[in-house]
């Protein structure tokens, strides 16, 4: 063997041999993940209820349980949520009195049996348009209730569907895939656009996970010609970009196969009373599994339309994205989305942190950082943001940037922010400030029960089984008024078809604000 043969056998031997030790490395890792998980899960989360652990039998499924029609998803539904609650609780369980499927508890009161954990139809007299809308992960289709009757004022017949794995039991949410959430919406798509006569408006419209389904609905409606092509996309805090550890979970559950009850804590990030009747708060490892291909699957469909040239055919998207958000974060919809949408059409609207001075020592610079970035100029789409008027005062402005410009149109509110509050945020975007469950206004409730939006507990650290902060999260949108405003104007717009930008009015004030 010569001199250039020997060397090559060297090197492959030596690639061999880092390579096996590169994977023998990311083998060890990937174990200790596992077993580190499973010792925290198994240690720290709280015993599993029946409601962590029973699967339904009867949910939808793109595989092996898909109706032909959204009639039958319907159907379906109805089947399920008769099944659901025929449930036998144990009434002395813990737990249970006080949790959204004890039928004479609080949670139930709140929300008079929960209708909207389901899919439904708002259908006026004579409807002017159809509108489809999806809720987000661990959510349920109430989370879609305000916008939809802003819609139906404004003549639409509006469907908000139920995503597969929601609305019943968190359990249902270990057992989901996300190409279930794709199928039911192609289900409900082809349902809302056949209702919808030709030359009427279509419009699409999701909330986090929900914006990004409907984003890539309208993305493959620009390739398949079977599917109906939105005439408008409306996004309240759309999941675009997922934190890049997402994909570790893959891993945290592998020890669930073992038959040991302990175990199966591991199937669980997070395990909470489960309190609330329109949402769940425990959060199983699938759900960001689950998330994670959803929004993979929406870069995917971004990067090859902006590929093909096809982004420029994009129908207008307008969204509504705080400037801090501690779920989906912001930056995704910001950079990650309207980086590249290039026409005035494309409309976000950012609501900024309260810029009061007296909460400057304490203002944490990012949220700052992504609006000055955003109001540089260097945009192709038309920008509004909704902050403080400069004063020493909570009273709110909106400036319009139009593609390029620095310098905004400046249009006044008779909006404020509420006293004590410092931003708005993922949760609160999508619900209005008296809303029963989640409103924060004084009166917000029902039934003599206070709306879970209007509880602020003060209190040492391990007093709650829920963590205090979490309290202290703004579950309605003290700005909801400006979006009910905006929406009806795009309506406007689009029945007149006029695709001029269209003017702004003040919003309506909020009652009981300063």
């Amino acid at each position: 063997m010569n001199a250039l043969g020997t060397f090559a056998t060297a090197t492959a031997r030596s690639v061999l041999r880092w390579t096996r030790r590169a994977g023998a490395i990311l083998l060890g890792l990937a174990a200790s993940l596992v077993a580190g998980f499973t010792l925290y899960a198994t240690t720290t989360l709280p015993d599993l209820a029946p409601w962590h652990t029973t699967i339904l039998p009867g949910e939808f499924s793109a595989r092996g349980n898909a109706p032909r029609d959204f009639q039958g998803y319907q159907e379906l539904e109805k089947q399920l949520f008769a099944a659901a609650g025929a449930a036998a609780w144990d009434p002395q369980s813990d737990g249970y009195a006080s949790s959204r499927f004890n039928p004479a508890g609080n949670p139930q009161r709140l929300v008079e049996g929960a209708p909207y954990n389901r899919s439904f139809r708002l259908t006026p007299a004579v409807p002017v348009g159809g509108a489809l809308l999806v809720h987000g992960l661990t959510d349920s289709p109430y989370s879609m209730k305000a916008l939809a009757e802003t819609l139906h004022r404004q003549g639409f017949e509006v469907t908000v569907l139920r995503l597969p794995g929601h609305g019943t039991w968190p359990s249902m949410l270990t057992r989901m895939k996300f190409e279930d959430w794709v199928a039911a919406v192609r289900l409900a798509a082809r349902d809302v656009a056949e209702r919808t006569p030709p030359g009427r408006p279509f419009y699409v419209g999701g909330y986090s996970t929900g914006g990004t389904l409907m984003l890539s609905y309208t993305l493959d409606s620009l390739r398949d010609p079977a599917l109906r092509r939105p005439d408008r996309v409306l996004l309240v805090s759309p999941a675009i970009e997922i934190s890049p550890l997402a994909p570790l979970a893959n891993l945290l559950d592998l020890l669930a196969v073992l038959p040991v009850d302990e175990v199966q804590k591991v199937r669980w990030q997070s395990v909470l009373p489960e309190f609330d009747p329109y949402k769940f708060n425990s959060f199983p490892v699938n759900a960001t599994r689950q998330v994670n291909g959803a929004v993979n699957a929406l870069q995917a469909r971004l990067d090859a339309a902006a590929s093909d040239g096809r982004l420029g055919d994009l129908p207008p998207v307008v969204t509504w994205q705080s400037a801090i958000d501690s779920t989906v974060g912001s930056r995704g919809a910001v950079n990650g989305l309207y980086g590249r949408l290039g026409q005035a059409r494309h409309r976000l609207v950012v609501f900024d942190t309260n810029r009061l001075p007296r909460w400057k020592i304490i203002a944490h610079p990012g949220p700052r950082a992504l609006v000055a970035q955003a109001t540089a100029g260097r945009r192709g789409y038309t920008l509004e943001l909704v902050s403080n008027d400069g004063t020493d005062s909570p009273q709110v402005t909106l400036r319009r940037y139009t593609p390029g410009a620095s310098v905004p149109e400046v249009l006044p509110t008779d909006l404020a922010w509420p006293e004590g509050t410092v931003s708005v945020g993922h949760v609160a975007l999508p619900f209005p400030p008296d809303d029963p469950l989640y409103g924060y206004l004084p009166g917000s409730g029902r039934n003599g029960v206070p709306s879970l939006g209007s509880l602020l507990l003060r209190g040492e650290p391990g007093a709650t089984t829920i963590a205090l902060g979490s309290l202290t999260r703004p579950r309605s949108n003290p700005f909801w008024p400006l979006i009910d405003r905006q929406v009806a104007e795009l309506v406007a717009t689009d029945l007149a078809g006029n695709d001029a930008q269209p003017q702004a009015t003040a919003p309506a004030p909020v009652p009981g604000s300063p």
